[in-house]
């Protein structure tokens, strides 16, 4: 980290911004300035990936380094930037249909090797540069111009797809809340491996409606939980209602009733080893249930990138440097064809 001190600003591009007005890659974008000018990394220290979609303009309008690539790769080159060059701080931005229908494998698997680059997931729930297809993240049932008589098909949780690829550090945003999107992004840049924040965005054009009861700040008190570590999960617009455990799930309280005081309700650990309840309270969902925000899991396990270096170093202090002449003289048979 550089002691010069960063603004928002240093790390904005000079390009004219590019989406649908009202799109919330451009409130996910302020964000995302604000979250590196908080971790203070120098501009040229930075690498922003991306694949195809609407979000994978952002790499144009930052001031790093950056590459829109292909299809479903981003992950992909992401690793490789990562490991050539370990002291970048790599993010990959990515679309739910560039993320995890083309680039499905690659999510899962950097997921697995626990390659130490931020994954910032906008989940609009549509195809919207290619016009309003339904993509992995369309709930059943959605009207598309794929779709017209509405989809057939089950949608990914990216959470459940995280944690079953052994994910390591899943959080989860709205697009339009400036302070809570800063916060778990600064949260992924700190966590050492891999790391994947779900932007729940709006689709003005597509899919305008999709994030309805988290739209607005009194939306968010009534119909969302802000989990923070070691704190009693309480949500509601005077903070009166809380989680606490009913068996095997969850279930929502009203303090005050039955008795039912803060020490009741569940207290949040995103450092939990077991990711039971972070999968339960990931996959929170319906009238009857608040949305999870913040950071749910974050667990720390070796890195693929640093354990590709010590791995190096630990081969080279048992097997000295060789020419290539030297390797094919001592390693094996050799022969001569005349």
């Amino acid at each position: 980290m550089s002691e010069t001190l960063y603004t928002a600003k240093d790390y904005k591009s000079d390009q004219y911004v590019r989406w649908c007005p009202g799109c919330g890659d451009h409130a996910l974008l302020n964000s995302l300035h604000k979250a590196m000018a908080e971790l203070g990394v120098e501009p040229h220290n930075i690498a922003v990936i991306s694949g195809i979609g609407c979000s994978s303009r952002l790499p144009y309008y930052m001031n790093t380094y950056g590459f829109h690539t292909i299809h479903g790769r981003a992950a992909a080159i992401a690793t490789g930037v990562k490991v050539a060059n370990p002291g970048l701080s790599v993010w990959q931005i990515s679309g739910d249909g560039d993320g995890l229908a083309i680039g499905g494998n690659h999510f899962i698997h950097v997921l697995r090797r626990n390659v130490d680059i931020n994954i910032v997931l906008l989940n609009n729930r549509i195809y919207g540069l290619t016009k309003g297809q339904y993509s992995p993240t369309s709930p059943r049932g959605l009207v598309t111009k794929s779709s017209p008589y509405g989809t057939i098909e089950d949608p990914f949780h990216p959470a459940e797809l995280t944690f079953g690829a052994r994910g390591r550090f899943f959080a989860r945003c709205v697009d339009v809340d400036g302070p809570g999107a800063a916060e778990v992004l600064v949260a992924s840049a700190r966590h050492k491996g891999a790391s994947v924040v779900e932007v729940l965005q709006n689709c003005v054009i597509f899919n305008d409606g999709s994030q309805s009861r988290l739209a607005s700040k009194a939306d968010r008190a009534r119909n969302a939980i802000y989990l923070k570590q070691g704190e009693p999960m309480i949500f509601g617009e005077s903070n009166e209602y809380g989680l606490m455990q009913e068996g095997f799930g969850l279930k929502v309280v009203k303090l005050g009733e039955n008795g039912i005081t803060e020490k009741d309700l569940l207290v949040h650990d995103a450092y939990c080893e077991d990711n039971t309840l972070h999968m339960k309270l990931a996959l929170m969902d319906g009238p009857d249930f608040p949305v999870a925000l913040g950071v749910i899991r974050d667990v720390e396990a070796p890195s693929y990138d640093e354990s590709v270096y010590a791995q190096i170093e630990e081969v080279r202090t048992r097997k000295p440097d060789r020419t290539l002449e030297e390797m094919l003289m001592m390693t094996s048979e050799t022969w001569e064809i005349k």
